[in-house]
């Protein structure tokens, strides 16, 4: 397993939920608290240059591990369940060019609350169908290029549509492309799922990649989320991918990120001697 941190550039909205700003000084800082990685929040793929990225991460010997998008659905407005199809249409020219830059760069992009919502005017059949329709043609493209496609079951407080692990897992059988997975987030699971760890094992087959905060949101270790629990879970269904700290930036993004290095590189390191 290895670690990354949530990244954004320094013009994303104050909604952009990531620990640094300015994609070139949070690389530098990401290396030297001993990160091996960045995931990176974008708003479109024109957010960064892939050339300034390849050579960033060379620098400072870091890989990207996973797009982020949850600026499409907060700054954009764009979703997948949207009843408009030009709206709809636009979603999916944004993950193209997602898919275009994850093809170099990680090879995994997420899709958070961007899968949309369950809204008045629609039924819940209605709204899984412009769900499936929608995700077939981001993946269609993203399988093309090697890209896999990871939804982020969220918790209810934010989000009516894939609250937990189960209706992602349930969801994503639907879909006739494979190249599709989970990644849970143990502060939603913390909300949503009956049991992290027993969640965790019930869908391990789906899961791709893992975001950690505790159960404030605040870094690992500053809340009471059983952490024991979190990676007992993993080492049991063999998870070696990447987990990542997306965490309020709280009291300041580098006391945060360093107090969530702190926590959580023991455990991986463990981990990692244990699996």
């Amino acid at each position: 397993m290895r670690l990354s941190v949530a990244i954004a550039g320094d013009k994303a909205l104050p909604s952009a939920f990531v620990v640094w700003r300015g994609f070139r000084d949070s690389m530098r800082k990401a290396s030297e608290y001993g990160y091996d990685g960045v995931e990176l929040a974008l708003k479109t793929a024109e957010d960064i240059c892939p050339d300034d990225l390849a050579a960033w991460l060379a620098q400072y010997k870091l890989e990207v591990s996973c797009i982020s998008t949850g600026q499409v659905f907060a700054d954009l407005g764009l979703y997948f369940t949207h009843p408009d199809r030009s709206v709809r249409d636009k979603a999916v020219e944004v993950f193209d060019g997602f898919i275009g830059l994850a093809k170099d760069f990680g090879r995994l992009v997420n899709v958070g609350r961007v899968r949309g919502f369950i809204a008045e005017s629609q039924t819940c059949s209605q709204m899984e169908n412009l769900f499936i329709e929608t995700m077939e043609r981001v993946c269609e493209n993203a399988e093309k290029h090697g890209v896999t496609i990871i939804l982020e079951p969220v918790n209810r407080y934010e989000i009516n549509f894939v609250n937990n692990l189960d209706e992602g897992s349930r969801l994503l059988s639907k879909l006739s492309y494979r190249n599709v997975g989970l990644m849970p987030d143990v502060f939603h699971m913390n909300i949503e799922d009956d049991r992290i760890g027993a969640s965790l094992k019930r869908n391990a087959a789906w899961i791709k990649y893992i975001h950690l905060a505790d159960s404030n949101r605040l870094a690992p270790g500053q809340g009471h989320l059983d952490f024991e629990e979190v990676f007992s879970g993993l080492r049991e269904i063999g998870y070696d991918g990447w987990a990542s700290v997306e965490i309020l930036a709280k009291p300041d993004p580098d006391t945060a990120a360093r107090q969530a290095i702190q926590f959580l590189l023991p455990k991986i390191r463990q981990y990692n001697l244990n699996k």
